[in-house]
């Protein structure tokens, strides 16, 4: 069995995680969709500010093509999803961005939408890279049917019956998104200038909400069509609605996201560690009525997990984390029954819990935990939450001297540091974009000889750098004259120095060698920050998983239904 970790030492109180530990990629793999995950923090204050979501327009024909406007009406603004349908192809239709075809694409605008805006979105729209944004819009939205799916619920529903529960849990979705862009791309508004008060101005808010809409359409698509093949079609049940996401798929240009955003990734894992460590110390004890809570949210997880018919090939399977969560549940069960955790009596019982299941259980496992966990504390949690930020820019600090930078370099990237580059596996892989797929890549360099590294190498350069401070004869100079004789170190130095007072950042590891796995740090951003359930890994490149797995429909929305609708059930028709 491991040994505990450092943060789970026998005597101390709860406390974030040292860098040390959660900044290792098979760590930052393990985190799980929790109430801080992007997705579920804007879908709970959907539900408190009871959003009105409705589809203003339906203009599909029976062959799929059409166009369709979702209205959105929050206690601040008003936007508008416009979106343009077409008939699937068979031949066209891929989820990577050199598509050329694909079954909707669509636009979230701030304000309702007029018909000079849709006109101006089926003209654009398709033209997709050399097409521009209105001024207005937010995001461009693509999305593909999941075909064997989506005709079987299209053919269940016109013969008046709804589809098969087991057929739908083989995917959980009737479409997926192929792209939700922003930020500047296309000409879409910056998020930066939509400001605090601005009701999409958190983070990646404006593409979390286009995602949802993606979810409403396809349930939305798949009964209009459904009515349009035949008089005895009937509606989706509300449980399958419910219980249906978007499907969701990414590649390696998530870790270019990861290094290129340290603030932003920083500031959301301290935000989540800060709210592991509130819940882990409350003081509950013997028939604690939140022990209860907790243990049924365990449960539900176990029954979430026991229903799970994805096959995972890498990641660790639905049914191992069960099992350890069965074992969660137990220690739970003793806490509330006798107030002790392994017989003994604890000070931080709910910590103890994790302390002492670690080294047991898998890291998925400990993970889904403290997602739970995280839910008895649910302001807390909202509050840090709706803190999380982080400016792309990062600026030199001229003044600072070389003796400061070399003091902080070595305090604070001794892991660097301490990674051996020299050797024939330290620079094996190189990232570059593929001139045919317009995608990021790894391949091995000696395959790819002349490729521009487009990946960070921080353990090198901080490595290079520390060398050529060392070899500066006057300490006392200043990080400007220093730059002006290296100037190729200016975006290290400056990132140095902007993130020196942040606990996170920087995955600890070297990512051109053969040890590290792409994998992990896609799933960081599709698992932890966006949310996304039963991710999958496929070809150790892609993960694929449901975004919006059970998450509430616009009528629940509207009336502020606040219910858990994480961990969905299978739906018993």
């Amino acid at each position: 069995m491991a040994p505990l970790t450092e943060s789970f030492a026998l005597s101390d109180a709860p406390r974030p995680r040292p860098a040390s530990e959660l900044m290792r990629p098979e760590r930052l793999a393990a985190i799980q969709p929790s109430r801080m995950s992007f997705t579920r923090a804007l879908m709970n204050r959907m539900l408190a500010e009871r959003w009105d979501i409705r589809a203003e327009r339906f203009d599909v024909d029976a062959g799929g093509s059409g166009t369709v406007i979702y209205s959105i009406k929050t206690p601040r603004q008003e936007f508008s999803f416009i979106g343009f349908s077409f008939p699937p192809s068979r031949t066209a239709r891929t989820g990577r961005i050199i598509g050329r075809a694909w079954d909707m694409m669509g636009t979230l605008n701030e304000g309702p939408a007029s018909e000079a805006d849709v006109e101006l979105a089926r003209r654009e729209l398709p033209k997709l890279y050399r097409g521009r944004a209105t001024p207005k819009a937010l995001v461009w939205a693509r999305a593909n049917r999941s075909m064997r799916i989506f005709d079987q619920t299209l053919d269940a529903l016109a013969a008046g019956h709804q589809p098969s529960v087991e057929m739908l849990a083989q995917v959980c979705y009737l479409m997926r998104n192929t792209g939700l862009d922003g930020n500047g791309t296309f000409g879409t508004r910056s998020f930066p200038s939509l400001g605090a008060d601005h009701a999409l101005g958190g983070v990646l808010e404006a593409q979390m909400i286009a995602a949802y809409l993606m979810r409403e359409y396809s349930c939305d698509l798949v009964e209009h069509l459904a009515k349009l093949k035949s008089d005895k079609a009937v509606p989706l049940d509300p449980a399958l609605r419910r219980f249906l996401g978007v499907g969701n798929g990414s590649a390696l240009g998530l870790i270019f996201f990861v290094h290129r955003h340290p603030r932003l990734i920083g500031s959301w894992l301290a935000a989540r560690e800060q709210a592991i460590t509130e819940a882990s110390a409350l003081p509950v004890g013997q028939g604690d009525a939140r022990i209860d809570t907790l243990i049924g949210l365990v449960r539900r997880a176990i029954d979430f997990r026991r229903e799970d018919r994805v096959v995972y090939e890498t990641i660790a399977n639905s049914a191992e984390i069960a099992d350890d969560l069965e074992k969660i549940a137990a220690a739970l069960t003793e806490l509330r029954d006798s107030g002790l955790v392994a017989g003994r009596q604890e000070t931080y019982p709910l910590h103890a819990i994790a302390r002492r299941l670690e080294p047991i259980i898998k890291p998925e496992a400990l993970e889904s935990y403290f997602s739970l966990l995280i839910e008895l504390v649910p302001e807390t949690a909202d509050a840090l939450a709706a803190s999380v930020s982080g400016a792309d820019e990062v600026n030199v600090v001229p003044s600072q001297t070389v003796a400061e930078l070399i003091d902080l370099v070595e305090t604070q990237y001794q892991w660097a540091l301490d990674i051996d580059m020299s050797g024939p596996d330290a620079y094996k892989y190189v990232w570059y974009k593929s001139e045919t797929a317009e995608e990021p890549r790894r391949g091995a360099r000696i395959e790819a000889p002349e490729a521009l590294d487009l990946g960070f190498d921080i353990c090198g350069g901080v490595q290079t750098l520390l060398a050529d401070l060392r070899a500066e004869p006057n300490s006392e100079l200043t990080v400007a004259r220093f730059l002006m004789r290296h100037p190729a170190h200016r975006y290290l130095v400056a990132r140095i120095q902007a993130l020196r007072d942040m606990t996170y950042h920087t995955p600890i590891a070297n990512i051109n060698a053969d040890s590290f796995t792409p994998i992990d740090l896609v799933r960081l951003m599709n698992a932890g920050l966006h949310g996304v359930d039963k991710t999958r890994d496929f070809l150790r490149r892609n993960l694929r998983g449901v975004l919006y797995h059970g998450a509430p429909t616009p009528d629940e929305i509207r009336a502020g239904k606040e219910d858990v609708w994480a961990y969905p059930p299978e739906p018993r028709l």
